[in-house]
C-alpha cells in the first residue's frame, strides 16, 4: 500500500496532462521550475482546474461545491478519494504545510461564481481575485519554501495582477456566458448601463477605455511581483519570471489590439513567448525595492491563513516536546526509585542526570527551531 503523503507518478502524470491541455501558457512557465517545485505545483493546478471545471460544466453547480468541500476534508485528514487529483492534492499539503484555509478560500471565490455575483468596484474585483487567483500564488510560495510575509504579499500580488489579465482578454468570451467582471462602477463611468451592454454585449471606444483601467490595473502588480523574486530560491526565479512576463504580456497584447477584448481573444505568439523565456532565464534579479509595499487588503486573509497555520504549527510541535520530556521524566524518576531497572552500571543519579542533560540539550536545539518558525510567522 502507497503512502498517502508521497506523490505517487501516476497520479502526477494526470495532472501534468491536464496542465498542458489546459493552459499551455502556464505550462510553459513550469518547464522553467526545478522538479522539486514543479511537480506539486502541477498537483495544485491539476485540482485548481478539477475545481473549476466542476463548478463550470458539471450540473448542480451549488451542489458540486459542497462535494468539493467534502473532498477536501477528506484530502486533509489524509483519505483523499480514489482520484488523481485528489490523492496527489493529500500528499503535497501534507509535504509542504499549505493550510486548508487557502483552498476554502479558493472555493469561496468560486462560489462567487456560481452565484454570478459581479463587482461594483476594482476592490470588490481584487477581492474576488485574490481568492481564486491570489490564493494559488500564496501555495506556490509556500512550495518554494518562501514562507515570509513579504515574499507572500509579492506572490499574491502576482496572483491577482495574472487574474486581471485574464479578465481583459476574456470580456468576450465571459459575456457571451452571461458573465460579467469588469467593475460596474467604471462602465457607468464610461456611459455604458452593464446590463444593457451584458445584453448586447460589443466592442466600443468606451469599453476600451474600461479594459484599458483594468490592463493599467495589474501592471503596478506586476511590478511589486518582481521585488519578491529575491526571494524565491535561485532555480525558481526562471519559472516564476517566466509567468509573470507570459501574463504581463496578454495585456500588452490586449493593448496593440486597441482593448478589443470582444472580437477577438488576445494571444501570445510563440515567437514572443520564446523571447520572454529567454529574458525570464536571465533576469533572476529583479529589483527588490518594492518588495515590503504593504499587501493588497483583499490579500490579508490569505497572509493570515498562512500565518495562522505557523503558529499551529509551532503549538503542536512544542506541545509534543513538551509531552515527550514529561514522559522521559516520569521514566527517570520511576528509575530513581527503582521502579524500573537500567542496565547503565552508574549509580541511578547519574544516569537520571545525564538523561536529562541530553533531554536539555534536545529541547534547546527544538526551541531554536521553533522560535525561527515565529520569528517567520510574525514577520
Amino acid at each position: 500500500m502507497s503512502d498517502p503523503h508521497e506523490l505517487q507518478e501516476a497520479d502526477l502524470a494526470v495532472c501534468r496532462a491536464s496542465l498542458a491541455f489546459h493552459s499551455k501558457t502556464f505550462h510553459a512557465a513550469s518547464l522553467l521550475l526545478p522538479p522539486s517545485v514543479r511537480a506539486p505545483a502541477t498537483v495544485l493546478y491539476g485540482f485548481c482546474r478539477l475545481a473549476d471545471d466542476t463548478v463550470d460544466v458539471e450540473g448542480g453547480r451549488r451542489l458540486s461545491l459542497k462535494q468539493l468541500h467534502r473532498r477536501l476534508d477528506q484530502v486533509f485528514d489524509g483519505r483523499p478519494q480514489p482520484v488523481a487529483a485528489d490523492r496527489a492534492l493529500a500528499a503535497v499539503v501534507a509535504t509542504h504545510g499549505i493550510p486548508r484555509r487557502l483552498l476554502d478560500l479558493l472555493l469561496e471565490g468560486l462560489a462567487w461564481d456560481v452565484d454570478e455575483r459581479r463587482y461594483d468596484t476594482l476592490e470588490d474585483l481584487l477581492d474576488y481575485a485574490a481568492r481564486v487567483a491570489g490564493s494559488v500564488g500564496a501555495m506556490m510560495s509556500l512550495l518554494m519554501g518562501a514562507r515570509d510575509a513579504a515574499a507572500l504579499a509579492r506572490a499574491c500580488d502576482l496572483g491577482v495582477a495574472m487574474q486581471l489579465s485574464n479578465i481583459a482578454r476574456d470580456v468576450g468570451e465571459d459575456a457571451r456566458m452571461g458573465r460579467l467582471y469588469l467593475p460596474q462602477q467604471w462602465m457607468r463611468d464610461a456611459g455604458l448601463a452593464p446590463d444593457a451592454w451584458l445584453a448586447e454585449p460589443r466592442h466600443s471606444p468606451a469599453l476600451a477605455s474600461v479594459v484599458q483601467r483594468l490592463v493599467q490595473a495589474a501592471d503596478p502588480l506586476y511590478e511589486r511581483a518582481a521585488a519578491g523574486i529575491n526571494r524565491l530560491p535561485l532555480g525558481c526565479r526562471p519559472g516564476i519570471n517566466a509567468a509573470r512576463l507570459f501574463y504581463q504580456a496578454v495585456g500588452r497584447r490586449v493593448e496593440a489590439a486597441g482593448f478589443d477584448a470582444i472580437s477577438r481573444r488576445a494571444v501570445v505568439p510563440r515567437e514572443q513567448k520564446l523571447q520572454l523565456l529567454a529574458r525570464a532565464a536571465v533576469s533572476l534579479r529583479p529589483s527588490p525595492k518594492l518588495l515590503h509595499e504593504p499587501p493588497l487588503p483583499a490579500c490579508e486573509p490569505l497572509l493570515a491563513a498562512v500565518a495562522a497555520k505557523a503558529t499551529a504549527d509551532a503549538i503542536t510541535a512544542r506541545t509534543a516536546a513538551q509531552t515527550a520530556a514529561a514522559i522521559a521524566a516520569a521514566i527517570a524518576a520511576d528509575i530513581v526509585a527503582g521502579a524500573v531497572p537500567t542496565p547503565d552500571p552508574r549509580p541511578r543519579t547519574e544516569a537520571v542526570i545525564d538523561l536529562f542533560t541530553r533531554l536539555e540539550l534536545e529541547d534547546r536545539r527544538h526551541r531554536r527551531s521553533q522560535d525561527e518558525v515565529w520569528r517567520r510567522s510574525a514577520a
